[in-house]
């Protein structure tokens, strides 16, 4: 007879071992990455391509330099963002965009304009004294951003200077004037050279950047009424170079200090 006592054993065995096997086997396995290779793979171009290319975008090209040379004003003298409260951009900015802006408000909702108020890092560059094109208007205006004009009520203009003593920038503002005290608070606010009215509404023109809270201007949103005009203000610039042979910043004192 065959003894099976040994034989139990070594099948006990062999089920164990297997089955540590398959655990072993199911786990998780880590890879490292021992060498990393690299090749150059070379793009081909023939010349042929390449002046099919050249020959097909060069009369839209010509076109797109032309518009943007043509030359649309003077300046006699170069506008930058240089200053303490005010800037000669940001005043001639502020100044051309309510102007631009307000007949366009006017005819769409019969409201007027009263206040604009930009922001000192949108002007991207100064206004070159000399000729200027439309391609200035791209320099210093290079984002698509559009105007927007807001109804915002006294406690929201009141926190339009407030802002602005915080931040401590230019910012451009038109049809707004006020006092710094020597405190730093804000006092004499006038709106179109009148004391400001706590209980009326007032329009600001802006962009659409500030409206949605660029800048920390958190207090367009708290805006009562809002319209977007499809007016973007980069064509604000060329609309008024177009209509004005020369220009000039208003040199008028928009914040004072005590």
């Amino acid at each position: 007879m065959v003894k099976l006592k040994n034989y139990n054993v070594v099948l006990k065995h062999f089920v164990l071992l297997l089955t540590f096997a398959l655990f072993f086997s199911c786990a998780e396995k880590k890879y490292h990455v021992s060498r990393i290779e690299g090749k150059k793979i070379a793009i081909e171009n023939t010349l042929s391509e390449s002046s099919e290319i050249e020959n097909f975008i060069k009369p839209y090209r010509d076109k797109i330099n032309d518009d943007l040379s043509q030359v649309l004003s003077f300046a006699p003298i170069t506008l930058d963002k240089n200053g303490v409260w005010q800037t000669s951009a940001g005043n001639f900015l502020s100044d051309i965009t309510l102007e631009k802006t307000n007949p366009v408000f006017q005819k769409r909702e019969n409201k007027t304009v009263d206040i604009c108020l930009l922001n000192h890092g949108g002007i991207r560059s100064i206004i070159p004294s000399g000729n200027i094109t439309a391609r200035t208007a791209y320099e210093v205006m290079p984002f698509e951003n559009t105007t927007i004009v807001v109804g915002l009520k006294g406690e929201q203009i009141e926190e339009i200077a407030t802002y602005i003593v915080s931040e401590k920038k230019p910012h451009p503002l038109s049809g707004m004037s006020f006092v710094i005290a020597k405190d730093k608070t804000v006092k004499d606010i006038l709106i179109q050279g009148k004391p400001l009215d706590k209980n009326k509404i007032y329009y600001v023109v802006t962009s659409d950047y500030l409206v949605n809270g660029g800048d920390n201007m958190v207090f367009f949103k708290k805006s009562v009424e809002k319209y977007d005009l499809d007016y973007k203000l980069r064509n604000v610039m060329i609309d008024y170079f177009k209509t004005n042979k020369e220009i000039k910043a208003n040199t008028n004192e928009r914040i004072k200090e005590e």
